[in-house]
């Protein structure tokens, strides 16, 4: 007689969101998101007082309005994609004979649902394999470092340690290339001499760069494939770096500084798209459609376009499924 395996458990990571966009939530939020060593590498005896004293205590009320400025009747944007984008997996892996159940939910990094009860909640349904896809392109040692190191930290508090797969970036995945592709060719017919499509990543401190982090060569790499097949010339297309925090060097040419210098030099037309991020949030809709537009336009640009992340669309279903197919198709003889 055989026995039925459990279903395999896929858990979605992205990074987090406050739960209310008022100053309580964002506060909370803020707490554990600035409070990990990966995200703020500074000394801890330095670091904590700044926070819990000042960043803590101002910062939360200056952003309740950015947020409520994305807020949807869903929630936050983030989590509302990433809640969509794990039932349509759960949906799609189940409506295919792969030789066993799946199960998928979404985590995240700080916030809720946080990972570790995703995975208990797994664990009480009998679920003790599992696959974690953080939903960054690009390798970070700030984003899927972090998840790595949540991961360990739930690991080293079970009773039953699970098998567990990793996927660890797919910077450079055809699939996805492929999609982000499809996402930016309705407006490429628009470019001209006076226009430019930029790519917009997540800035890193320079000093993680410079210790061996990839981000930089991962998201370069990726910006190149989509060029490459746009067929965009160099001119046509720029890398720049958004969401730097403190006064330390970030990763260069920055967002804001590259949109204020522009029009100066005859783009009057930008197109900008964020690949590493998987889902729209607050550093896309808000900084870069609403502040980066502002900044751009005021230096006398006359067309701003955001061209949106891959969210819940049907190609980004299809990234995934990719994902946890051709990983599970890897690593063993055969999908189970």
């Amino acid at each position: 007689m055989t026995t039925k395996k459990p279903p395999l458990g896929v858990v979605l990571i992205n990074l987090g969101t406050p739960d209310t966009p008022d100053a309580p939530g964002i506060r909370r939020y803020l707490k554990e998101f600035l409070a990990d060593p990966r995200v703020v590498n500074v000394p801890r005896l330095v670091w904590l007082p700044i926070l819990y004293c000042f960043i803590l205590t101002f910062r939360p009320r200056k952003l309740v309005e950015k947020y409520a400025s994305i807020w949807r009747p869903a929630g936050a944007p983030i989590r509302a994609f990433t809640q969509t984008l794990a039932d349509r997996l759960h949906e799609r892996l189940n409506s295919a004979y792969l030789g066993r159940a799946f199960r998928v939910a979404p985590a995240m990094t700080y916030g809720n649902p946080s990972i570790e009860s995703v995975v208990r909640e797994f664990q009480a349904d009998g679920i003790n394999d599992f696959l974690f896809l953080p939903l960054f392109p690009q390798y970070a040692g700030a984003t899927i470092g972090a998840v790595s190191d949540k991961l360990g930290q739930v690991l080293s508090r079970l009773t039953v340690v699970p098998g567990i797969r990793f996927i660890d970036n797919y910077h450079d995945d055809p699939v996805y290339v492929h999609a982000l592709t499809r996402s930016i060719e309705p407006h490429v017919s628009a470019l001209d001499d006076a226009s430019l499509l930029v790519f917009s990543f997540h800035g890193i401190p320079v000093a993680q760069s410079e210790a061996g982090d990839p981000y930089r060569s991962q998201c370069e790499h990726t910006a190149g494939l989509v060029a490459t097949r746009l067929g965009l010339t160099d001119t046509q297309w720029k890398v720049t770096f958004q969401s730097r925090f403190g006064p330390a060097p970030w990763l260069q040419p920055y967002t804001d500084e590259t949109m204020e210098s522009l029009p100066e030099k005859g783009i009057k037309k930008v197109f900008v798209v964020c690949p590493g991020f998987s889902a729209d949030c607050l550093e896309t809709l808000e900084e870069i459609d609403m502040e980066n537009r502002e900044i751009f336009m005021e230096a006398g640009g006359e067309s701003f376009t955001y061209i949106p992340a891959l969210n819940d669309s049907d190609d980004h279903l299809g990234v995934i499924e990719h994902l946890v197919k051709s990983h599970l198709y890897d690593t063993e003889s055969a999908l189970v």
